[in-house]
């Protein structure tokens, strides 16, 4: 019987709840316990006990129950004083339950004391409590509100990762909502925080006006001259049966990424007097009014079962449950921005959201503000490339002949690594083949690249400058890898077992070609003098991404830090941090996944190339419409991030005599005696070789991608007789199926 009791006490324990983050301080200082002595009785780090306290993190089973144990003890012995003010968020509702996910409603229950300010605007009754829907995967308390939709307070402690609602009291439930429908046929929103609101709505359009009239769904605007972000809803496979939309699309509108025009939802928003957006109603649908004035009325739906959330970068999202899917895209949406599309499509609006191409003008006399342009952003009209900026079939390039193949004398080719050589006798005694991954690696390569604002300017026989954005015609052929500058010294490597660092197939360029800025700069930084024939430059420039960078890095490091991977972590700590570190919460693991995707997708629109839609090369295509369209942009990014990582794999080859097996992109493969990154990076006393290769989650450091050994590389070269296949690409799990195509 006592150890059926003691189960009972360890469930009990399990779900008590913690008191907020100030008040664990409180405690701990009353008993005069240090961070350190906590920590080491829990057996967590101190960053993690910090975390607890500070609210930024929740603990979470096994350390959960203890932690409860040691704050509880502390309460009976120093309880708060009587005088001690409310939290000013709090008294609204109970206490949510931590987790390593977002809480489930088990109890939807009203609301019992004091109300807050938001609650105290709505009507007067509340609902009686539900059971809870199946879907739900754990029990939780979560609030559940009148139609006219209840903000409850604060929770005392929040699920780990999940964001607070917006302090705007008109996005007072958060930045989105999962529409879902429970046993008993009521429509559900799943807010952030654990927030589920009644839905009255029965239809699509009654639900867009619900949602901008009572939800208090939004998101505040990112920059002083932007928009707030409109809210978004997202529609389970219940919620699209209930409101006539199919599960899932036919093939032919799967192809066609809409619904036909004929659908009776689409005609319901119609005589509603609501309108589409040119894509149509697809898997991200935009319902909108025309503005009036400042005020705009859009709600965006995202509907996962017709493959809104790609799988590449989503993971298993769509098939999450609603409230642990709210957790996701709301933890994504306050770090990053709400999703406005695919990661790629998202990438491109925060720049755009960042920097907007208007803002209000002063004053003029009669009292009026006009719109101008916004200084730093890329305007609101498009401007055409280079033409050796432009992508093939660019109406830049009508005139040239049909079947007409550029070379690297007339396009621009800066693209990321994909290199690789054949071992070496002395590198195939060794043991291990390691690959290492830079975080982040083209969000690094933005921070801090000055790119061009506006439309280029032809000069002929310019002066290199490497400040000045632009695309370079200059021969760097003479550019001899074996004797080069490494600082201010010059040092002797072997230049045949480097790639070189203006080429992404590591080749060495036979003639004038045309190099982005970085590339060219970094000639001239090797001691090699430079001198170009003809230049594309931008003399309206500035850091254009810098904001952009520094928002994603922001939400990539909390969200690791989230996941137990700090930014201060010593080398070896580091690497276990990261070890399954995916495993600890699967969910924020998602999260981290989407940040990346954003990074390399948001790039990758700058250049995007037609898509269908009719088109035939000489033609304008829809995305060139986009002041956003930006290939130099994009090239400029490249170029850097391609040059980074050269002058690393430069300073670790003159400091260790080691050289790199294959390239890929961001991943750098090294032959070594042992199995770990350590094992091979020049690590002393701790501190790295300076301006080489950095173990740490910082965009621009290096992670462990994997380890296979040098008999299996041998091993599958000669399977596909591919004697330089490139071992980079299948080092994460040795796992190699086809013969390597570069693709």
């Amino acid at each position: 019987m006592s150890e059926l009791f003691d189960a009972v006490d360890a469930l009990l324990a399990s779900r008590a709840p913690l008191p907020p983050p100030e008040e664990r301080k409180r405690l701990r200082r009353a008993h005069g316990l240090t961070v350190e002595e906590v920590a080491a009785a829990l057996k967590v780090r101190r960053a993690t006990v910090s975390g607890w306290e500070s609210g930024k993190t929740e603990p979470r089973p096994p350390e959960r129950d203890a932690y409860a144990r040691l704050l509880d003890g502390l309460a009976k012995l120093y309880p708060a004083p009587a005088n001690t003010t409310a939290p000013s968020e709090d008294t609204a509702v109970p206490e949510t339950f931590t987790g390593p996910a977002a809480p489930a409603p088990e109890a939807r229950t009203p609301s019992t004391g004091q109300t807050s300010e938001a609650a105290a605007m709505t009507t007067a009754e509340n609902t009686q409590p539900r059971p809870a829907p199946t879907a739900a995967p754990r029990p939780a308390r979560t609030t559940r509100s009148t139609p006219a939709s209840r903000r409850p307070g604060a929770k005392k402690a929040a699920p780990a990762g999940t964001p607070a609602g917006g302090t705007d009291p008109r996005f007072a439930n958060g930045p989105l909502a999962v529409i879902d429908v429970d046993a008993d046929g009521q429509v559900l929103a799943y807010c952030t925080g654990g927030l589920v609101l009644d839905v009255p709505a029965k239809s699509i359009p009654a639900l867009v006006d619900w949602t901008l009239r009572e939800a208090k769904l939004g998101q505040p605007k990112l920059s002083g001259p932007g928009k707030d972000a409109d809210p978004l809803l997202v529609l389970t496979e219940a919620a699209l049966e209930r409101y006539g939309l199919p599960v899932a699309l036919t093939e032919e509108e799967r192809l066609a990424g809409r619904l036909p025009e004929g659908h009776k939802v689409i005609k319901q928003l119609a005589r509603a007097e609501w309108k589409l957006t040119k894509r149509g109603f697809g898997p991200w649908a935009r319902i909108y009014r025309p503005a009036q004035g400042a005020e705009r009325a859009c709600v965006q739906l995202c509907i996962p079962s017709w493959h809104a959330l790609d799988t590449r970068h989503w993971g298993h999202a769509g098939q999450l449950p609603p409230a642990e899917l709210a957790r996701v895209l709301g933890v994504y949406a306050s770090r990053v921005m709400t999703p406005r599309g695919s990661t790629a499509v998202t990438g491109l609006e925060l720049m755009t959201a960042l920097h907007p191409p208007t803002r209000a003008s002063e004053p003029d006399a009669s009292g009026k503000r006009h719109s101008e342009h916004n200084p730093g952003s890329l305007g609101k009209d498009p401007v055409d490339p280079a033409p050796c900026e432009a992508p093939d079939g660019h109406p830049v390039l009508k005139d040239l002949p049909r079947f007409h193949v550029r070379g690297p004398g007339e396009k621009l080719f800066e693209e990321a690594y994909d290199w690789a050589r054949p071992m070496t006798d002395a590198e195939c005694t060794l043991r291990h083949l390691v690959g290492i991954d830079v975080n982040m690696a083209f969000a690094a390569g933005a921070n801090g690249l000055t790119v061009g604002l506006g439309a280029p300017t032809h000069v002929t026989n310019p002066v290199f400058d490497p400040k000045l954005p632009g695309s370079w015609l200059v021969d760097l052929s003479h550019v001899d890898l074996s004797k080069v500058k490494v600082g201010k010294e010059w040092v002797e490597l072997d230049g045949s077992l480097l790639p070189s660092p203006f080429t992404p197939k590591g080749e060495r360029p036979e003639g004038p070609a045309w190099y982005a800025t970085p590339t060219v700069a970094y000639a001239a930084e090797l001691g090699y003098e430079v001198h170009p024939t003809e230049a594309w430059v931008r003399y309206e420039n500035g850091r254009y991404l810098d904001g952009w960078y520094q928002r994603l890095r922001d939400a990539y490091l909390v969200t690791m830090a989230d996941l137990g991977v700090d930014a201060d972590l010593a080398p070896a700590d580091f690497l276990a941090a990261m070890d399954g570190y995916k495993n600890r919460d699967p969910e924020l693991a998602i999260v981290v996944s989407a940040i990346k995707a954003t990074v390399k997708g948001g790039l990758g629109k700058l250049r995007e190339r037609p898509r269908g839609e009719g088109w035939r090369p000489g033609e304008p295509w829809r995305a060139l419409s986009r002041p956003t369209w930006r290939p130099d942009i994009r090239a400029a990014v490249i170029s850097r991030t391609r040059i980074n990582l050269h002058r690393k794999i430069v300073k670790h080859a003159a400091f260790t005599g080691q050289y790199p097996i294959a390239i890929l992109s961001d991943c750098v493969v090294y032959a070594s005696n042992g199995p770990s990154p350590l094992d091979f990076l020049p690590y002393r006393d701790g501190k790295p070789l300076p301006g080489g290769f950095k173990l740490g989650i910082n965009p621009g450091l290096v992670k462990h991608e994997g380890t296979q050994t040098v008999l299996w590389g041998e091993e599958v070269r000669e399977r596909f007789n591919a004697p330089e296949l490139n071992l980079a690409r299948y080092i994460k799990d040795g796992a190699v199926t086809d013969v390597d195509n570069g693709e």
